[in-house]
């Protein structure tokens, strides 16, 4: 077959086309018709000279859509997911503050690698991941979560656990008989205090009755609230399951401005203690070996 010197032209430049860039179209056009001649390019402008209009318009919304997704609306970690035949729902991050997000910070403390650190106060857990850093977890903190302070270790865990409330709490709240351990606590579920997951803390071998446990309230995360121990997000929970291993020493700091209300009486009871609790402000309290924070 003869290919004529316009022909052959004409291939020179589709193979320059093929390589441009994006946003080239219309110099090509351009270069195409000084190069071909009037004839030859009559034939094609009908789709190469409508590049210059449609290929503006498409590529418009197309850049809005990569600015609005570069974000998006819920980090991974806090998306919905499904566990244990229950569905847990996205998080909403309009009732969390994005400070208790789960992160690896910077923090420097002599504790074992493993160890995990409570610090009432902030409103945070830390997991001690290596010499100066640490997995931080945002936390709620209940009434029974200000009641123990002091060194101990994670005894066991469980997925989905079943609640049984403390005979004290059943006292302050006789609804709650229906969930005592005679009638066998709350089934597991979404409904159900402990959440997704629950870490259960021993002193001595002896039950602490503190608890680190899931919620599916974000609005609790960062704040004291009336019942529970230690609350982390259903998701954080299950993270930290699956990274903290029972035996695992815990270390809580007590919250100083809790130990008394205003007209002097102790915030904390101490109705059904299985084991010595370090109150707030007691000399014994104890705190993390060489602890402190580089946020």
């Amino acid at each position: 077959m003869i290919i004529m010197g316009w022909q052959m032209r004409f291939l020179r430049l589709l193979k320059l086309i093929d390589v441009a860039a994006p946003g080239d179209e219309c110099r090509l056009n351009v270069a195409l018709a000084n190069r071909i001649g009037r004839r030859a390019v009559l034939g094609l402008g009908a789709i190469t000279l409508s590049g210059c209009v449609t290929e503006r318009s498409s590529m418009a919304p197309l850049i809005q859509s990569s600015d609005m997704d570069s974000e998006p609306a819920s980090p991974a970690m806090y998306r919905g997911l499904s566990d244990g035949g229950f569905q847990i729902p996205e998080v909403d991050l309009d009732q969390l503050d994005a400070r208790f997000w789960r992160r690896d910070v910077d923090y420097k403390s002599d504790e074992k690698i493993g160890t995990l650190i409570v610090d009432t106060p902030a409103k945070y857990l830390y997991h001690v991941i290596s010499p100066n850093r640490a997995t931080r977890y945002g936390i709620g903190v209940g009434r029974e979560g200000f009641e123990w302070s002091g060194r101990a270790k994670v005894a066991y865990s469980r997925r989905w656990p079943r609640w049984v409330p403390p005979d004290s709490m059943i006292a302050r709240q006789p609804e709650l008989g229906k969930y005592s351990a005679a009638a066998g606590g709350m089934a597991p579920g979404l409904a159900n205090p402990l959440g997704a997951r629950a870490l259960y803390i021993f002193e001595n071998g002896r039950d602490t009755l503190y608890r680190l446990h899931g919620t599916n309230e974000p609005d609790s995360i960062g704040k004291a609230v009336s019942s529970g121990c230690i609350r982390l997000l259903n998701q954080d929970i299950i993270h930290l399951f699956d990274h903290a291993k029972p035996g695992s020493q815990i270390v809580v700091i007590p919250d100083a401005r809790m130990v008394n209300e205003p007209d002097g009486k102790h915030v904390s009871t101490t109705a059904q203690s299985n084991g010595p609790r370090r109150l707030a402000g007691d000399s014994t309290a104890v705190f993390p070996r060489g602890h402190s924070r580089m946020e």
